[in-house]
């Protein structure tokens, strides 16, 4: 169930961006719309954040056993439907390439960045283990082996490819709205401060096979540049 509706939240995401969160709204900008926006995205940003903590996970296992993964699933999946389902228009256009006719090549390359963005994600994600993300393989615990990070695909590119990913989603769009905009700068903001912390604190609990992933793998989030 849980990863059903982990699936669910991102298809929802999909949707919402793709259709409602692209109609133009009318009318001046809302000083207090965007505050919402702004405060509601922090919202699901803090549950990450407060969750990825180490002495938070502990005391989570502590309490729900191989049932922490899951719980953190089911709460991020649900406010992530929320922020999508929340989100208030936002009136305004940062840039639109035209319509089919004027700016149909552009159009077509942005919404197979966007595609690309996508799949890149999906396959970044099944790399790693999409059912230990989902919180099923936690379910059978296995003993504790010595790993090193993958360093093949898109794990040889970046560190972060996922989040890679996510930018090409979120900025590849032919008509970025105001209600769009805010929604991808807030969550790219977001993954950029993010990195940091998820990073020390991969170095903390791994003995020294993230060190070793990062000296095989230089770059963050952009292939050969950051």
């Amino acid at each position: 169930m849980g990863a059903a509706l982990f699936v669910l939240s991102l298809s929802y995401f999909v949707y919402s961006y793709w259709t409602v969160f692209g109609v133009r709204a009318d009318g001046p900008l809302r000083p207090p719309a965007v505050l919402w926006n702004v405060v509601l995205f922090s919202v699901f940003a803090l549950h990450h954040s407060v969750c990825a903590r180490e002495r938070i996970r502990h005391a989570l296992t502590q309490a729900l056993g191989p049932l922490e993964r899951s719980f953190y699933v089911w709460l991020a999946s649900l406010l992530f439907i929320a922020v999508c389902w929340l989100w208030q228009p936002l009136s305004g256009v940062i840039w639109d390439v035209g319509d089919a006719r004027v700016g149909g090549a552009t159009r077509f390359i942005l919404l197979f960045l966007q595609i690309g963005g996508i799949s890149f994600s999906v396959y970044s994600a099944a790399a790693l283990d999409v059912w230990e993300l989902a919180g099923i393989r936690q379910l059978k615990p296995a003993p504790p082996e010595a790993f090193e990070f993958k360093t093949t695909g898109p794990y040889g590119l970046v560190r972060h490819p996922i989040y890679f990913g996510w930018f090409l989603i979120v900025f590849a769009v032919g008509t970025m709205t105001m209600t769009r905009f805010v929604f991808a700068v807030v969550s790219c903001v977001y993954l950029l401060l993010a990195i940091p912390f998820e990073e020390r604190s991969l170095r903390r609990s791994t003995n020294g096979a993230y060190d070793r992933y990062m000296q095989r793998v230089p770059r963050k989030l952009v292939p050969g540049l950051y």
